[in-house]
């Protein structure tokens, strides 16, 4: 039986338990909060008061935070593009509906509050350059991205483990930021955009662990082959307005790492979670492939350690156009 085979063959098998995963990691949508909870009333009395509010906390916020944040909204709003790749995935039945397309779509509307009341926050923040905003998103989603999973479940489930736990730290490391700043609704709402992360990243990585119960060889391969590629940011083509891939994603990750948001340790230290959680050393029954590809990523954190040791990271601050820095002074 064909690798593919054996993959779609493990999909169908692990099916019958989604819809108890989707309980266990999903909120239902009457329980679950909304962008509304964290932003103005627009039918309130007090709605331009609560603007105003917004503006003057947004003042004590310096432009690399903004950066940050705007890069981080855009990444949520490219949530078309995400739901379209997973739909693609062997053994997502997008046609017939099945169990693993339901938790793509609920997975999908958990996922579109974020970038929802990110998007709103920021426009009336009065921080931000919206149209240019606008541009990089329509780019990011109209591109799409390649992050070289292909159909397979097994690397696309690595990928998305790997992905929702970076994207938790992200967004709480930033709640931290405006928190301290005395911005706390903006650090409440960032803080629970990251607790929605966090539960997705625990779904995904129970994904793979009942996988490996079932086909561990190839999955240890398949973590293998994700990692030894390293893991692209689901924003990587990330451009402004122009016309041309720029080094807008690079810019945005030196500001990411200058900040203390997301950091090559941080790529270091999820990786090392994932061995742990998946209980990599402890696996047995692999063939001789797979255990060579157990021994590459047992010894990977410590050799990626010494190359972050080595990096730089530019001082300064790349000139976006979605922030103007002289908003910031108003």
């Amino acid at each position: 039986m064909s690798l593919k085979n054996v993959r779609l063959e493990v999909m169908q098998f692990l099916e019958k338990d989604v819809e108890a995963l989707i309980e266990k990691y999903l909120i239902p949508i009457e329980k679950i909060w909304q962008p509304t909870d964290f932003l103005p009333n627009s039918e309130g009395n007090s709605f331009f008061e609560e603007v105003k509010e917004i503006r003057e906390l947004s003042k004590e916020l310096p432009y690399d935070f903004w950066v940050v944040l705007v890069g981080d909204m855009i990444t949520e709003e490219a949530l078309p593009t995400y739901e379209s790749w997973l739909m693609d995935v062997e053994g997502v039945g997008q046609a017939e509906r099945n169990g693993w397309s339901k938790w793509v779509r609920h997975w999908t509307a958990e996922e579109n509050r974020h970038g929802d009341v990110l998007n709103k926050y920021l426009y009336l923040s009065g921080r931000v350059n919206m149209k240019e905003i606008e541009k990089t998103t329509q780019y990011l989603i109209a591109d799409g991205f390649d992050i070289g999973t292909d159909r397979d479940p097994y690397k696309n489930f690595v990928y998305t483990s790997f992905q929702e736990l970076a994207t938790y730290i992200s967004h709480n490391r930033v709640a931290k930021i405006a928190t301290k700043s005395g911005n706390k609704q903006l650090g409440k709402m960032c803080k629970i955009i990251s607790g929605d992360e966090m539960r997705h990243h625990n779904a995904y990585s129970e994904f793979v662990e009942r996988i490996f119960k079932v086909d561990a060889s190839q999955m240890m391969m398949a973590f293998q082959y994700m990692m030894k590629q390293k893991i692209t940011m689901p924003a990587h083509f990330l451009r402004e307005s122009g016309g041309k891939i720029s080094t807008a994603f690079e810019e945005f990750s030196n500001t990411a790492q200058r900040i203390g948001v997301y950091t090559s340790r941080d790529y270091i230290e999820i990786l090392e979670k994932l061995i742990a959680r998946w209980e990599i050393d402890k696996i047995t029954n692999l063939t001789d492939e797979a255990e060579k590809a157990r021994e590459y990523l047992m010894k990977l954190p410590e050799r990626m350690l010494r190359l972050a040791d080595r990096m730089k990271i530019p001082e300064n601050s790349f000139q976006f156009k979605w922030v103007e820095p002289a908003t910031l002074k108003l």
